[in-house]
């Protein structure tokens, strides 16, 4: 990929203002299981480059996937042509941040290989998961999905970046649906991260997913009414998460606010002169960190060559940071925070999170809930849903339980938490340091560029709520 990358640089650089190629070689393995019987498995291998430069202004992007010369010099004579053509239509010509030019080189650590695991040995895992389904519970449905790939990257700018990157990733998702007194209910089961085979040994799936029926079953069979009135409401690490990802990560993306999604993934209630502007309590604060080691989200620098940091997008309750690329930085006069990420060598960088959470407080779990006179826990959810600007927002529980005098009481059937976003962060009133971090792949663009991520936090508790009422 070297020499073909060299080569369309030197041609792009030529005639264009500003110039980045980007070379991706991806391979990929699926395995499926659904209610116990194999389906057809999937194996693929992509290779490819794109260029992408900037000429009066005017961005001009193409790529292809085969990587001779001729193909290749193509694609460059194609993307400064279509910054040509545009350059003289554009109301607010592009301007990218000032970077330094970077020579890296970086890889996520396997123990166990990815390469060295075969088909058998991968699709023995799924049925050891379907084998370890408890007897006890009324199983209606199940389906279970194991996931690697790797990723090489080689990345070089004509402001003198040249980055290599070898990611591997691994995953597991799956339904389960659980059937008791003739009532249903079902949880979506999800684990990522970057590295090797060990990730399987330390999730324990088998464990994983029995505990997740149980926990059905037991809401089905004893689950009672959520109470009305105002409660404290405790949000589980899950919980956290999720809500974290939607209502800061998302309205936090620079490119949202100022209008380049309004059509795609939406707006952002969050507008430009609120930075500094105290939107959440002072004991919570949100980081959005790329670098965390093996974590699903990882990177080291972003797919414009800029070097990932942990980002606070809310410090101390006050929003600090939002997420940028070139384009929005450049716009604002700052630098890139390294949020621009794409999904394959084929699409354009946007602003992207990476791993975002709560970071963790003082408090243990066992401490907030103690110290909770009324209340609810809502330690997971099994629908949620956010308007497009990311202001009013609703979680319904798979798992809540009541609280009273400091105990848990009996589980309860659809908490529903629903708030607006100013409300949700200003209402923390205590973060415990339990983080745990959940995998999820996060959509955004046209075409859609789903990406590997990070959510979670803490247990936080939330004061003096309304619980909603279910339609």
């Amino acid at each position: 990929m070297e020499d073909i990358c060299a080569f369309a640089l030197e041609r792009a650089r030529s005639s264009a203002d500003y110039a980045e190629v980007k070379a991706e070689r991806n391979s990929h393995n699926e395995f499926v299981l659904k209610n116990g019987k194999p389906e057809v498995s999937g194996f693929d291998k992509s290779l490819g480059i794109s260029v992408r430069v900037l000429v009066g202004g005017s961005m001009g992007f193409a790529s292809t996937n085969n990587l001779d010369r001729s193909n290749v010099t193509a694609i460059v004579d194609e993307a400064c042509a279509m910054a040509k053509a545009t350059s003289g239509l554009v109301k607010q010509p592009v301007k990218l941040s000032h970077e330094d030019g970077h020579e890296a080189s970086y890889s996520s650590e396997m123990k166990k290989p990815l390469a060295d695991v075969g088909p058998e040995e991968k699709l023995a895992a799924l049925r050891d998961v379907h084998a370890g389904l408890p007897q006890d519970v009324s199983v209606a449905g199940s389906f279970f999905e194991l996931y690697d790939s790797i990723t090489e990257k080689l990345y070089l700018n004509s402001e003198g970046s040249h980055i290599s990157a070898v990611v591997p990733r691994i995953g597991f998702f799956g339904f389960l649906t659980v059937q008791e007194n003739g009532e249903t209910s079902q949880v979506m089961l999800q684990k990522g991260a970057s590295r090797g085979w060990e990730a399987l040994r330390e999730w324990d799936l088998e464990q994983y997913v029995s505990d997740e029926a149980h926990t059905l079953q037991r809401v089905l069979t004893k689950g009672r009414a959520p109470p009305t009135g105002p409660v404290d409401v405790i949000c589980g690490p899950e919980v956290t998460g999720i809500a974290t990802h939607e209502s800061c990560g998302h309205p936090y993306e620079a490119d949202r606010i100022l209008g380049r999604e309004a059509a795609q993934a939406g707006e952002s209630f969050v507008s430009l002169d609120m930075m500094g502007q105290q939107i959440g309590s002072e004991h919570v604060s949100v980081i959005d960190d790329p670098t965390i080691p093996h974590s699903y989200g990882f990177y080291l620098y972003d797919d414009e060559g800029v070097p990932a940091r942990p980002r606070y997008l809310m410090k101390e309750g006050a929003i600090h940071e939002l997420l940028h690329n070139r384009e929005t930085a450049g716009q604002l006069g700052i630098d890139s925070n390294g949020s621009a990420r794409c999904n394959n060598y084929n699409r354009e960088p946007i602003v992207r999170m990476a791993n975002t959470y709560v970071e963790a407080g003082d408090w243990t779990r066992d401490e907030v809930i103690a110290e909770t006179k009324k209340g609810v826990i809502i330690n997971s959810f099994m629908e949620w849903n956010i308007d497009d600007k990311r202001y009013n927002q609703r979680y319904v529980s798979r798992e809540a339980y009541y609280v009273e005098d400091g105990e848990v009481r009996h589980p309860l059937k659809a908490a529903i938490l629903e708030v607006t976003t100013p409300t949700f962060w200003s209402s923390i009133d205590a973060v415990a340091n339990d983080i745990g971090m959940f995998a999820g792949n996060c959509g955004k663009g046209e075409p859609m560029q789903g990406i590997p991520v990070f959510m979670g936090g803490p247990t936080i508790r939330l004061r003096g709520i309304r619980l909603g009422v279910a339609q």
